[in-house]
């Protein structure tokens, strides 16, 4: 049985767990088999996270934090958790291979995942024209027409973005008015390479190898047109990863993890929550990881609450706090 048990690859998980190691609290951090690294993965030059002027491919960064992690003692997983059991003073976590692992807290930092439109062809041509990420992909399409679907600031941010490659950028919503931002919307108007589709939604992506135009419905009359695009960049929001946990913890309208004001605390004693689970607003790497880093203070707080024998039956030592382990 561990002291700690986390539940994700990402910076808010790595975070936690160089925090919780540090405190030698030997934690296991159980990455997905398929998705490890989080979204970061699909990143190309992060320019915005602290302590790098220079910028740093996102693989780069997440290899970076699981090296520091694992310096202080973290074990890494490579599978993919099926199952939780969060009641009682002992938690446990089935995974796919069978193999099951208890701990006296745990934290949830499984993030989101881009939402998809549900086409037939959505997957099959992703990486062939589809994406959900400009910054990854965007410099592949270089004096190419795309589109972009989406009305909120992520879609315009997409759109503005994948101006600098394009020679057009359509932009289909299925209303007649966007719901970003006042300023965003002021750009993305004044940008002659973007044209809008308005009332309109996407209902095929056609091509064999690649995407070579899209099929929009208008919303109101049910009329249909082709878009020649090479590319269509899909901008609809995100879904926190919560099914792990569902009539286990509370989710909040949003439908991120619940947790207590500023903490990672959620409604039952030892398990926490952070990162984009937890974020429906910011979602930054650098918010990730500072949730990360509260969400290991709050376990190690838990954990001091715990009578000696309970504690004593966890791997691990928990003698050094992470208050006077921390820099």
């Amino acid at each position: 049985m561990r002291q700690i048990l986390i539940i994700g690859s990402g910076p808010a998980g790595y975070t936690a767990a160089v925090y919780a190691a540090r405190a030698n609290m030997r934690p296991l951090l159980i990455a997905s088999s398929v998705e490890a690294g989080g979204d970061l993965m699909n990143t190309t030059e992060v320019e915005n996270f602290p302590g790098f002027p220079e910028g740093i491919m996102g693989p780069d960064l997440m290899a970076k934090m699981q090296a520091q992690a694992e310096r202080f003692g973290t074990d890494v997983l490579y599978e993919d958790v099926t199952s939780v059991d969060l009641a009682g003073p002992v938690k446990s976590v089935t995974l796919g291979s069978g193999a099951v692992h208890e701990a006296l807290s745990i934290v949830f930092a499984t993030g989101s995942a881009y939402r998809k439109l549900g086409l037939a062809d959505e997957d099959r041509l992703s990486g062939r024209g589809v994406s959900w990420c400009a910054t990854c992909d965007g410099f592949f399409f270089r004096d190419r027409t795309i589109a972009v679907v989406g009305g909120g600031d992520s879609a315009l941010e997409e759109a503005m973005f994948l101006t600098r490659f394009a020679e057009k950028v359509y932009l289909v919503h299925r209303r007649g008015s966007l719901r970003a931002s006042k300023i965003m919307q002021d750009r993305a108007f004044a940008n002659d390479k973007i044209e809008f589709v308005w009332n309109s939604e996407v209902v095929s992506i056609n091509g064999e190898d690649q995407v070579e135009s899209v099929t929009v419905r208008d919303t109101g009359t049910g009329g249909q047109q082709n878009l020649a695009v090479r590319g269509l960049f899909i901008a609809v929001g995100n879904d926190p990863r919560v099914h792990l946990i569902h009539g286990q913890l509370d989710l909040t309208p949003e439908g991120t993890i619940a947790v207590e004001d500023r903490s990672s605390r959620t409604a039952l004693p030892g398990v926490f929550a952070a990162g984009d689970v937890t974020d429906p607003t910011y979602r930054q790497a650098v918010t990730a990881a500072a949730s990360g880093a509260v969400a290991a203070l709050d376990a190690e707080h838990y954990l001091a609450t715990l009578s000696p024998d309970l504690l004593g039956s966890a791997a691990g030592d928990s003698s050094r706090s992470l208050a006077t382990t921390t820099a």
